[in-house]
């Protein structure tokens, strides 16, 4: 099985790094490829640039094996629409489980993203739910409702569909913090791997 976590990552952070690997040891992932969007429809654009991103990326999950950085969105112009990844991914892995990563907030907006049903014929869903966060929207109760239950085995007897809720590790680490600390001439050590920091710096990344 595949994971999928795509993200602006601008930048990436422990926060995003624990839960990935939360959810790798919890459900059995082969691996987790670490996407950068290229232009995301939700939220405002990235400041850092695409190859810079990508750097990131690849410098924060060195090391840890299963953590890929793919750049297929980077390559694709446009927004960056979930399904057309997951179609791409499904191309390439033909006989793979895919299984889409995604936090408490994005589950929330799920029903209004772009052909929300194709994804679910493609792919699982795994909710990355933190210690006490339980809110959700109600269409997203309702998507919940119609799931067949919580249970990781059936991820594994499923080849798509499933919406699994999965407690992960209480980080509370964001991009927007870091960018925050960095445009203020505060370095946000211990909150990023030290090589993702060393190319903030190196590049003068998030300054006014």
């Amino acid at each position: 099985m595949i994971g999928i976590f795509g993200g602006t990552f601008d930048p990436i952070h422990y926060g995003h790094l624990r839960t990935a690997l939360d959810v790798m040891q919890a459900v059995g992932l082969e691996q987790i490829r670490f996407i950068p969007l290229h232009g995301p429809v939700h939220r405002n654009p990235p400041q850092a640039s695409p190859g810079v991103r990508l750097q990131m990326v690849e410098a924060a999950i060195s090391g840890q094996d299963g953590f890929v950085a793919d750049d297929r969105e980077l390559k694709r112009a446009g927004p960056s629409y979930t399904v057309d990844t997951l179609l791409d991914l499904r191309e390439a892995f033909p006989d793979q489980t895919l299984c889409l990563l995604m936090g408490m907030d994005a589950f929330s907006g799920f029903p209004n993203w772009y052909k929300p049903d194709e994804i679910l014929e493609l792919a699982h869903l795994i909710v990355m739910r933190r210690p006490g966060e339980d809110q959700l929207s109600l269409a997203s109760q309702n998507l919940l409702s119609k799931d067949q239950g919580p249970d990781i085995s059936m991820v594994n007897q499923q080849s798509a569909g499933v919406i699994l809720l999965q407690t992960v590790t209480q980080l509370d680490i964001s991009s927007t913090r870091i960018r925050s600390m960095l445009s203020q001439g505060n370095l946000p050590r211990y909150l990023l791997p030290e090589a993702v920091l060393e190319l903030v710096v190196e590049q003068e990344l998030y300054k006014n």
